[in-house]
């Protein structure tokens, strides 16, 4: 049985101003995800695609700032709505109190969405082209977030066994019994496991909208699994079914992903000039 460390979630501090450990750790993601996507020009089909289409560095780091535009500003307000909807609607202006802490994943994915459909159209490229190149880069941001949940000691797990070799206590908790690390089974689960099993899967050309579904099945699936050892948040519990409000929200991804996947093995497999 481990005990949590109580790491400082202030990383350095220069008088009034704090620079937090969760803050770089979001500098990290979006520093991973612009290395990820120049190494993306070289896959196919965005390195076969010429003229007006085609894909160039400049194109990364539109991606970039819209996407992160999208997380913050998605991520709010899917945790607002999905998560306290009544409460914001009684207190509307807390909505912009972000410094409160309440993100959503599946609200900053939303967001991200909303900002790939603005990026493709003012480009002129096919939005689920534009999807297919993102989504490979997007699980080590989301590895990133993780690690800095467990330096906040946030977001911690349901209780284990006391046999468990890395139970943890989280004093934060209001309990001294071991409970599991889920920030980390969501660090190796929907961080790691889930950008090399992507990144492996995208190299080879595939249909387009096949590497979006696969994110959209992959992430769904290890999130819906990390769930299962993830504390509920305390102002929900266990919904309907038993299942969790992030296991409820994971279901229309997968449904919605081996959807995408199966639409587009039918499409025909496009040249380069038409891409």
């Amino acid at each position: 049985m481990l005990m949590y460390p109580h790491i400082n979630p202030i990383a350095l501090q220069i008088g009034p101003l704090a620079i937090h450990w969760y803050g770089l750790t979001y500098l990290a993601g979006f520093g991973l995800f612009m290395f990820l996507g120049i190494c993306r020009l070289k896959h196919e089909p965005f390195a076969s695609i010429r003229g007006p289409g085609a894909w160039t560095r400049k194109d990364v780091e539109d991606i970039l700032f819209l996407g992160v535009m999208g997380v913050v500003i998605g991520g709010r307000l899917g945790y607002c709505l999905f998560y306290k909807p009544g409460y914001y609607f009684s207190h509307p202006l807390e909505v912009f109190a972000v410094w409160q802490g309440g993100m959503s994943f599946h609200g900053g994915m939303l967001g991200v969405i909303g900002s790939m459909l603005w990026f493709a159209h003012s480009r002129g490229k096919p939005w689920l082209q534009v999807a297919d190149f993102v989504a490979p880069c997007v699980p080590t941001g989301l590895a990133a977030g993780r690690i800095g949940n467990f330096i906040n000691g946030e977001l911690w797990g349901r209780f284990c066994s006391p046999d468990l070799p890395w139970g943890m206590v989280f004093p934060e908790s209001g309990s001294m019994l071991p409970r599991h690390p889920s920030q980390i089974y969501q660090f190796l689960m929907e961080g790691l496991l889930l950008f090399v099993l992507l990144w492996l899967y995208a190299r080879k050309e595939r249909r387009r909208g096949q590497v979006a579904a696969a994110f959209l099945v992959g992430y769904g699936v290890f999130r819906f699994i990390a769930e299962f050892f993830r504390e509920p948040d305390d102002f929900l519990g266990l919904l309907s079914l038993g299942m969790s409000m992030g296991q409820w929200l994971c279901v229309p991804m997968i449904v919605g992903g081996v959807g995408l996947w199966w639409w587009a093995s039918w499409q025909p497999v496009r040249a380069a000039s038409a891409r």
